[in-house]
C-alpha cells in the first residue's frame, strides 16, 4: 500500500501524514492506537469482506 492508498483507506490527509513522516507534526497517541486497532481486527487486509463472505 503506498501512502495515497493508505491516506484514502484511513480517510487521513496526504498532507497530514507527509508532516508526520517528515516529523514536522507528531501523530497524535489515539490515532496511532486507533490505526492499530482497526489493522488488528482485520479490516486493513481485507476492507471488510470477511464480514460479508461470513453471512
Amino acid at each position: 500500500m503506498n501512502r495515497k492508498e493508505f491516506c484514502d483507506y484511513f480517510g487521513i490527509p496526504y498532507r497530514t501524514v507527509t508532516e508526520w513522516e517528515r516529523g514536522t507534526r507528531k501523530m497524535p497517541d489515539y490515532v496511532f492506537r486507533l490505526l492499530a486497532y482497526r489493522i488488528k481486527m482485520g479490516n486493513f487486509a481485507d476492507n471488510g469482506k470477511a464480514e460479508e463472505n461470513e453471512e
